[in-house]
């Protein structure tokens, strides 16, 4: 009901969703959305991108910075047109070039239903707060726990929809500042709510500056 209205969303389309993924990386939406726009409107599908020089993609893609993702895209594309058909395993998705666990489960949930939970940032704060969990997020026990949480809550029949709803939930009503928690459908079973620690969560670990 209050999913956020995203172009991608309109259907299914593992090439439109992978698109939208990789600009999204290191992309906010507001400023992806036209970019994702522009390249779709130029390379409609994955054998139009595959063909394209990089020079013409590197073209389309300026002003986006972190230009290997557009170079991953564009071998990506070739790797996929090779293949003859759009990866539909996470095996599969997992050899493109710039596609690690969180896009390749983006792709598989929400293109193929496959039962793979993503975690981004904002899956983080939301198990984190909810569940009270004060594992350091970047840390390697961190990442297996919040994986494992994701994976076991994630419902097999519908695995895009809810892992589109609970990035959108982090991204419209728990964000990192937790301003709006008197007004959230789950403060009642939230355990940071109840404990007063919403802004403590989820807790990263700061890196260290080495001198030289």
């Amino acid at each position: 009901t209050h999913k956020r209205p995203l172009p991608w969303r309109k259907n299914n389309s593992p090439y439109e969703i992978w698109l939208s993924e990789v600009i999204l990386q290191q992309t906010r939406i507001d400023q992806g959305i036209a970019y994702w726009q522009r390249m779709l409107k130029h390379f409609p599908n994955v054998e139009t991108l595959a063909k394209a020089t990089e020079d013409e993609i590197l073209k389309y893609w300026q002003g986006l910075g972190y230009y290997s993702r557009a170079r991953h895209l564009h071998a990506a594309a070739q790797q996929i047109v090779k293949l003859g058909y759009f990866p539909n395993t996470a095996q599969e998705l997992l050899k493109l070039p710039g596609v690690g666990s969180y896009t390749a489960a983006a792709i598989g949930s929400i293109a193929f239903n496959l039962p793979m939970a993503v975690v981004d940032g904002n899956v983080y704060r939301v198990l984190a707060r909810y569940f009270g969990i004060s594992t350091p997020i970047n840390s390697t026990a961190g990442i297996k726990e919040f994986a494992k949480l994701a994976q076991s809550l994630l419902p097999v029949q519908t695995p895009g929809a809810y892992n589109q709803a609970i990035m959108d939930f982090g991204a419209l009503q728990c964000t990192p500042k937790g301003t709006d928690c008197n007004c959230c459908p789950l403060k009642d079973t939230c355990i940071a709510f109840m404990t007063g620690t919403v802004c403590q969560l989820p807790v990263k670990l700061s890196k260290t500056n080495i001198k030289e």
